[in-house]
Order: C-alpha cells, then sequence, then structure tokens
C-alpha cells in the first residue's frame, strides 16, 4: 500500500503544480479579454487571433485544472444528502463514482481524444477564420486535460481505499475551505519549498 500512497502523493504534487501554473492563464486571458474588447470598441477594429487565443486559454484552464480541482475536493456534488451520511458511507460513495462513472468517462474520452488530437497536429490543422490560429494546440489539451484528471481520479482512490485501511487520513482528502488570504499564504510557503 505505500506505493501506492507514494503514487498518490506524486500525482497530487503534478496536478498541484499545474493548477497553480496554469492559474498564470486566467490573467493572461482577462488581459486579452480586456484588450480585445477596448481595440473592437474603441478602434472599431478586431483580429479573429485574439479572439482564438481567449478561447485556447480558458479551454487550458478548463481542462488542465479538471486534475487540480478534483485534488482539492471542490468539483460539484450532491453534499445535501452525503452531508447526512457517516465519513466511512461517504468515502463508499466516493469509491463507487470514481470506479463506475469518472474513471469510465475518463478513459472512454482519452480513447477518442488522443487520435482526435494526433490527427490535428499531423495535419497541421489551421482554424477556418481568416487570420486564425493553428488549432491543433488547443485539441492536444484535451487528452493532457483528462490524463491529467484520470490521474487524479487513480490517486483519490487509493486515498480513499488507504481511508478505509486505516492508513490515511481523511484530511488528504476533504475540501479545502480556506480564505483566499490563507491560499495565497499556502501558493507562497510552497514556493519558497521548491
Amino acid at each position: 500500500m505505500s506505493f501506492f500512497l507514494s503514487l498518490s502523493r506524486l500525482i497530487d504534487k503534478i496536478n498541484e503544480k499545474v493548477g497553480h501554473t496554469i492559474s498564470w492563464a486566467l490573467l493572461i486571458a482577462v488581459l486579452i479579454c480586456s484588450g480585445n474588447a477596448i481595440v473592437r470598441y474603441g478602434l472599431d477594429t478586431s483580429s479573429n487571433a485574439w479572439l482564438e487565443i481567449q478561447w485556447y486559454l480558458f479551454s487550458a484552464i478548463f481542462l488542465l485544472a479538471s486534475g487540480y480541482t478534483l485534488r482539492r475536493n471542490e468539483h460539484v456534488r450532491i453534499d445535501v444528502l452525503a452531508s447526512h451520511f457517516s465519513k466511512r458511507t461517504q468515502i463508499c460513495i466516493d469509491l463507487f463514482g470514481f470506479i463506475f462513472f469518472l474513471l469510465p468517462m475518463t478513459t472512454i474520452i482519452l480513447y477518442y481524444a488522443i487520435p482526435y488530437a494526433l490527427m490535428s497536429f499531423q495535419e497541421q490543422e489551421h482554424s477556418s477564420n481568416a487570420g486564425g490560429l493553428i488549432v491543433w494546440p488547443a485539441k492536444i489539451l484535451i487528452p493532457i486535460g483528462f490524463l491529467l484528471l484520470t490521474l487524479q481520479g487513480i490517486s483519490e482512490l487509493i486515498k480513499r481505499i488507504g481511508y478505509l485501511s486505516g492508513k490515511v487520513d481523511a484530511s488528504e482528502f476533504e475540501r479545502h475551505n480556506a480564505t483566499p488570504e490563507e491560499e495565497i499564504a499556502a501558493i507562497q510557503a510552497a514556493n519558497k519549498l521548491n
């Protein structure tokens, strides 16, 4: 079990790093959106490339941060019902969800997304819009994002099995309800360690 827990911690560390790194894409996207709006309405001009880079960035944020979001246990769920159950029952519900819903779904998406992205890369696919960008980098984000989500699903599965066997404390996978200031301090502390 110690090998699997070490693997889980490695996956957690990867998704934490990706999540913190991709958070900068949000700032870049906001700046590009704002600049694009100012140019469009102030100078009455626009560029398809700038519009497309916006959705590239938003795609990157949502796809690459999905594993990080699962790591922090912040995906949408029905806590109204689950909060009335014991911790052990909640863990069993999570295990059921990971085994029968999350992992099969991410595996199927990976199965279809990898050839889809590879074909786009091999053909050097470009946008059909005038002045548009190459498309394959956005399509490659799909299998990368779902791979990170699949790995995090495996990590969460390991931690919950570890909890049921008494080897893991529940704090390793409970929702992180920290204030923004506490999160900033934690990120700064983590960056100092790296």
